[in-house]
């Protein structure tokens, strides 16, 4: 394939036109935890209506009127919400909403194939969620593509300028695209993206997450030439080789001109488990730039404060707003996997 020097993948931190996302409901995996994780999603969302748009996904009407209810007793911004009805198997929107390609200026949504992380779960319905939003109205009269190809949006990683970062578990894992090796993924990407270069991670990927290693759960670009990355000094913890080998990893790659990345070290928060003992994927890096601030997972953990701190260094002009995430990441996912940017012309 030929480069598409027309066709860009912007960056999170440019200009948005709103976030995406869908409302758990008792339907889904949550079972006596749906309050707690009803109450995160207001507080999600009453401080990203405090920015921009909101787009929410609802199981049906009985659902939608529930939500409104809800959201009418907090501080959101009404006015900058909106709801739309598609049935869902989970909230996880990162992974099955639009990626929005930048096609001679001009926003152009994708639609790529999402099957639960290489068929570990029912995935029909949320697969389905982007097409039925689209054909309701929800995205206005932006051109919708449509693609075989499996592939999450906390898979990948790019600095707006060309560059693409990921994970060769996730990748190139033989239940997404066993037919794809490396060098079509990369022709691939580089058609549809833009993409030049690639970054190949091969280790960090977490205790507990089953989505093979999404890189937004260990490694983000918090400017062109800025990796922020998880770090882990803890030799108890049972990320530490992984993270310790991510890190020389990332300290290895160069930017394009040859010079290496400006690396910003994250901390872990302690070890988390669940009520049966298992492992679950606590991390920083899965934060959500929108406009004008950061929404920063945090863990009623000692190390919250200093993760916002190092955070606001990368992102001194933004406000920093830490949200407690405990409840999401019962469920292997937190505030970054829950969300979606559509930057600005989408709605």
């Amino acid at each position: 394939m030929t480069k598409n020097i027309q066709q860009s993948l912007p960056a999170e931190w440019s200009a948005q036109s709103g976030i995406m996302l869908t409302w758990p409901h008792d339907q889904g995996d949550w079972g006596e935890r749906l309050p707690a994780i009803e109450q995160n999603y207001l507080n999600i969302v009453r401080h990203i209506s405090h920015f921009e748009k909101v787009l929410i996904t609802c199981r049906d009407e009985l659902h939608r009127q529930h939500i409104k209810r809800s959201l009418a007793l907090t501080d959101a911004e009404q006015s900058r919400l909106s709801f739309y009805i598609a049935p869902s198997n989970d909230v996880w929107v990162r992974d099955y909403g639009p990626l929005t390609v930048l096609k001679a200026n001009k926003p152009v949504l994708y639609k790529f194939t999402f099957n639960a992380w290489g068929n570990k779960y029912s995935s029909e319905l949320d697969n389905a969620i982007v097409t039925r939003l689209y054909n309701d109205g929800a995205f206005g009269e932006i051109e919708l593509q449509t693609s075989k190809l499996i592939l999450e949006g906390g898979s990948i990683e790019v600095n707006g300028e060309g560059t693409l970062l990921t994970t060769t578990n996730c990748l190139l894992s033989p239940l997404r695209n066993p037919q794809l090796d490396c060098d079509l993924i990369e022709a691939m990407l580089e058609e549809v993206f833009g993409i030049e270069h690639f970054l190949w991670l091969k280790h960090g990927e977490l205790q507990g997450d089953d989505t093979d290693g999404h890189i937004d759960t260990i490694a983000r670009f918090t400017d062109a030439n800025t990796i922020l990355y998880v770090s882990c000094n803890n030799e108890n913890d049972p990320n530490f080789n992984e993270l310790k080998n991510m890190e020389a990893e990332l300290q290895a790659f160069c930017q394009p001109d040859g010079r290496p990345y400006n690396l910003v070290a994250l901390p872990s928060p302690e070890p988390k488990q669940d009520s049966d003992g298992r492992q679950l994927p606590a991390t920083y890096a899965n934060f959500l730039i929108i406009n004008d601030a950061v929404l920063v997972p945090v863990y009623d953990d000692p190390a919250d404060n200093v993760a916002l701190d190092v955070i606001k260094s990368c992102f001194p002009d933004r406000k920093i707003i830490g949200i407690n995430c405990l409840a999401l990441v019962e469920q292997n996912g937190s505030l970054h996997c829950a969300t979606m940017q559509l930057p600005v012309g989408v709605i």
